[in-house]
């Protein structure tokens, strides 16, 4: 079974410690599971290719699905897309952070298991305050899909996690259950108007107030 990592959310000073012990599993290519806004997810450095490939196996997941990533802010997401148009420069200010990812297109020298070949990046600053302060000790962004087998249900604690994963992921940092709830809402702006490609906390309805304009149907063309 895993290592678990027992942090206090509310001490700085205890996450201060966790955080060598997290950046060493992620220096070699390890795999944590940590707390997001609404359940356990699978944190890897979205750079490195050995890692990722991990993360497929221990979910059993499909090869043609992209990897979410969670970033700190707007400059660190410019590390990752290849551009941030317009229209996501009206959105992050409204949504970010929050349960809102945007679909960028990918800067090349990504790893394709990343993307999956697709070309474009799912970011999000996460809305969670302990993950947003792990991002930003760690200095580098996070992938985050959820920490279970694809198929099984979603992990509100560290000891669903482990049971769920066992020794498909390193190390468990444990600072208390997620909340569960509805997942993030999923925006492409890799085309215009922006293409709502899942509806989730977000609103359809609050997105097209903020930009003054209708999105794109699910699945129309560009």
């Amino acid at each position: 079974m895993p290592q678990i990592l027992k942090v206090d959310p509310r001490d700085e000073g205890d996450l201060a410690r966790a955080v060598a012990t997290i950046r060493a599993v992620l220096d070699k290519s390890g795999v944590i599971a940590f707390p997001t806004d609404t359940f356990y997810g699978l944190g890897a450095d979205p750079s490195d290719e050995e890692a990722l490939s991990r993360i497929f196996l221990a979910k059993g997941r499909p090869e043609g699905k992209p990897l979410l990533v969670l970033v700190t802010s707007t400059r660190q997401a410019r590390t990752l897309a290849e551009t941030l148009p317009p229209v996501a420069e009206k959105l992050i200010p409204a949504f970010w952070p929050g349960p809102l990812t945007l679909v960028f297109k990918a800067r090349e020298s990504l790893p394709e298991r990343l993307t999956a070949g697709t070309g474009t990046i799912g970011l999000r600053q996460p809305g969670n305050d302990f993950t947003l302060r792990l991002l930003q000790a760690l200095g580098r962004p996070l992938t985050a899909t959820s920490a279970n087998p694809s198929g099984q249900p979603s992990p509100v604690t560290a000891e669903q996690a482990a049971t769920l994963l066992g020794d498909g992921v390193d190390l468990i940092v444990d600072a208390g259950p997620t909340p569960g709830g509805r997942e993030s809402t999923l925006l492409d702006v890799t085309v215009s108007p922006p293409r709502l490609l899942r509806e989730g906390a977000v609103s359809r309805k609050r997105i097209e107030d903020a930009l003054g304009f209708s999105l794109a149907a699910a699945g129309s063309a560009a």
